[in-house]
């Protein structure tokens, strides 16, 4: 940002060097006296937002633009004779990162409950890593990021962790009567999850591309339980097994010098279908990163496709661009709507939804929980 002083114009850009930055405000410290003329710079995988007289007034997307205020040169500093020279028509601009930030971590801090219809009530560790992009700079900016002078991956990995940690026990607690069904739904249980937070997530204006289930471990005396039962699984097929060791045997009298090389031979034979198998099939998933189709925007109400500065939906006119949304009934509202265009109530009344209570434990649970972190029991609010 350039200087500010009574007759240059500002120069507005921001370079993020560390690749962590989802929003960054200029200037750096407070609001500033941005003149009439001024320019803001704002380069691909950017957006910006521009704040007057602590209202947001435009959102800007790549290119250079001429910011317009009541802040003339050397006027500005004469009218502002009673405030100490300092104009009282502040302004700021926030950049937004729209690039999509990959690799975020999630997990749960401590184990969350879980009652297996086998095993009884368990603690169950999970992690794992999503990707992030930022759609709606204006409401990421009003519902998340606030009047901060920065917003980091740190940031918002410490809030988005704790939704999906929630949303991941509720799937559990409604769809998997034991862990030990676990291991062939992973995949099913990454695209229910992108379900369920894809709807949390665009409440802030952000956008889950993609999210992935690393590990669900259970703890160690679980584990040992696991594996007791799965060596009673192979004691009931032993006559089996010592048919196959015999048959081993024989093959391996009976093989010339170089059997050795023959049995690894052959051993590879048999893994290379598999691994051929699963090659192909990660490589035809949706859901694999570099490969992915590119991003288009479509409109969310008529479904047609819009282009990605637009604000309004050229077809259905349904608005794009969102500033504030409804605290009743989450519709959008345009910047100087006074009622919700849907229920009728108050646009600037409302609170945010009270965090759920177990009435069993009384453990705090995030708003929407449908079985507590804690205890595992289902959440009733009656």
């Amino acid at each position: 940002m350039g200087s500010n002083t009574i007759f240059l114009l500002e120069l507005l850009e921001w370079f993020d060097e560390t690749g962590a930055m989802f929003a960054y405000r200029l200037p750096e410290s407070g609001s500033a006296e941005i003149k009439f003329g001024a320019q803001l710079i704002v380069r691909e995988s950017q957006a910006a937002v521009f704040y007057y007289q602590g209202k947001a007034v435009g959102a800007f997307g790549p290119g250079r633009h001429t910011l317009k205020t009541a802040n003339i040169p050397l006027l500005s500093k004469i009218m502002g004779a009673p405030w100490g020279l300092s104009s009282p028509l502040r302004a700021e601009v926030y950049f937004i990162n729209t690039k999509t930030f990959t690799d975020l971590k999630w997990g749960t801090r401590d184990p969350v409950a879980f009652k297996d219809a086998e095993l009884g009530l368990i603690r169950l560790r999970a992690h794992g890593n999503f990707n992030v992009r930022i759609t709606q700079p204006v409401l990421f900016i009003n519902s998340l990021t606030g009047t901060q002078q920065s917003f980091t991956r740190q940031d918002m990995e410490a809030y988005l962790n704790r939704v999906v940690v929630s949303r991941f026990n509720d799937y559990m607690g409604e769809t998997i009567d034991s862990i030990l069904n676990l291991p062939s739904q992973y995949d099913e249980l990454s695209a229910a999850l992108i379900s369920r937070i894809t709807d949390d997530f665009s409440h802030f204006g952000i956008s889950l591309t993609h999210l992935y289930i690393n590990a669900i471990t259970p703890p160690s005396e679980v584990q040992k339980a696991i594996d007791d039962r799965s060596r009673m699984n192979a004691i009931e097929d032993m006559d089996k097994l010592i048919k196959l060791k015999a048959a081993m045997a024989m093959e391996k009298a009976a093989s010339s010098e170089n059997t050795a090389g023959d049995a690894i031979g052959m051993g590879m034979g048999l893994m290379l279908p598999g691994v051929l198998s699963k090659l192909q099939e990660h490589s035809s998933s949706p859901m694999a990163g570099p490969g992915a189709p590119p991003r288009q925007s479509f409109c969310p109400e008529c479904d047609n496709q819009i282009p990605d500065s637009a604000r309004f939906c050229p077809q259905c006119g349904h608005q794009i661009l969102i500033i504030h949304q409804c605290k009743h009934c989450g519709e959008n509202l345009t910047p100087t709507a006074r009622f919700c265009s849907n229920c009728g109530q108050p646009a600037g009344e409302g609170t945010d939804p009270p965090a759920l209570i177990c009435i069993h434990c009384g453990s705090e649970n995030l708003p929407g929980a449908l079985f507590c972190n804690q205890c595992g029991d289902k959440i009733s609010t009656s």
